[in-house]
Formats: structure tokens, C-alpha cells, sequence
């Protein structure tokens, strides 16, 4: 299996969230750790990300969550030609908080590997317009969920089975079975309402 690599946002991603879910279950997954998740710097974020994904065998996967999606965007090349495909779930607005000032303006460019952005209509984070501006420039499939908020455990996602489909679209490889039901089950399914 090609090897994942899953990128937090900021504040990293708590136990329960589906990322870290995956991180602990999902044969090949790697888990990039930041130096500081509460006021995140931009440079070391990707220096961060580029190290994970150079220490890898082979091509590589991404699974990024929220402010994640938008440090993915700025890798150097050398890492971004490494990447077979990407998963970007909720990306952020970085223009919309000053903490996260330092990642804007978000890049506006073809990624070098498919991507899918999956978005909420509902998200605190990011207009569901943005994310929708991000997939196009990008060049991203489009997902958007219907009031799912963030896609995080505050909104009632655990293991997330949409999410193991959307990856196994990426990668070809099955990863239902080796993932155990969270102890504590969502609040509610969102339902897919468009995929673009």
C-alpha cells in the first residue's frame, strides 16, 4: 500500500477526530508532527510535511485536514512531485484569522496530482465559495457536504466511512477492514449533496 501521510490542522487533530483514527489504523499511515499546533508558522509547517514526505520509500498519499490543505499547497517540488494524490478535507481560509496570516495568501495554481476537496456548506472555518474557488484553481474534484461544519469530531465525525472511499478512490486500496468503529458513534451521517 502507497503510504499516507496525514497532515493536522491547526490545533492538531484530538482523539477521535478521523485523522487521528486513520493515523493509528490505516496500514501505512504516517502522522506529521508540527513543533507548535497552536501558533503555526508557515515555513516550519512545510519544512515539517517536506521531511515526512522525503523520508518516505516511494510516492505518497495525502490526507490533510483544515489548515493542513493549505500548508500542502505550498510544498517545495521536490515533495510535491513525490505526492500520487491528495486527499484535502475542510481546507482553511488563512485570510480569515490572524493567527493564520502566515499561509496566506493560499496558493492559486494547478497542484502537480489529483486532488479532492471535500468542503461543508456549513463551515466556520471556509466558505463553502472558497473551498469551491480552491477545488478550480487547484484543479480539485469538488465534494461538498451538506452542514457538516468543520468534518471534524466537533461535528460528529468519527471513522468517517465517505472519507475511506473518497481515499480509496486515490489509491485503489480497500481500507475498510482495517479500520475498528470509533467507541463513540457520530451524531449524524451528512449526506453528500453535490460532487463537482
Amino acid at each position: 500500500m502507497v503510504p499516507l501521510i496525514i497532515i493536522p490542522g491547526w490545533r492538531d487533530s484530538g482523539p477521535g477526530h478521523w485523522q487521528s483514527l486513520w493515523a493509528e489504523q490505516l496500514p501505512g499511515a504516517v502522522r506529521v508532527q508540527q513543533d507548535d499546533w497552536i501558533t503555526p508558522s508557515r515555513s516550519a509547517w512545510v519544512a515539517s510535511i517536506t521531511r515526512t514526505i522525503l523520508e518516505q520509500a516511494g510516492p505518497v498519499v495525502i490526507v490533510a485536514h483544515s489548515l493542513g490543505c493549505i500548508a500542502t499547497t505550498h510544498l517545495p517540488r521536490e515533495a510535491a512531485e513525490r505526492i500520487q494524490g491528495a486527499l484535502l478535507v475542510a481546507p482553511a481560509d488563512p485570510e480569515r484569522r490572524g493567527i493564520l496570516a502566515d499561509f496566506a495568501p493560499a496558493p492559486y495554481q494547478p497542484l502537480p496530482y489529483r486532488s479532492i476537496i471535500v468542503a461543508s456548506s456549513n463551515d466556520p472555518f471556509c466558505p463553502v465559495r472558497t473551498a469551491g474557488a480552491y477545488a478550480r484553481a487547484w484543479g480539485s474534484e469538488f465534494v461538498r457536504l451538506q452542514k457538516a461544519g468543520h468534518i471534524n469530531i466537533d461535528s460528529g465525525f468519527g471513522a468517517w466511512p465517505l472519507g475511506l472511499a473518497l481515499l480509496q478512490s486515490l489509491t485503489g486500496d480497500s481500507y475498510a477492514a482495517a479500520l475498528v468503529t470509533s467507541p463513540s458513534p457520530s451524531r449524524h451521517s451528512p449526506a453528500l449533496q453535490e460532487s463537482v
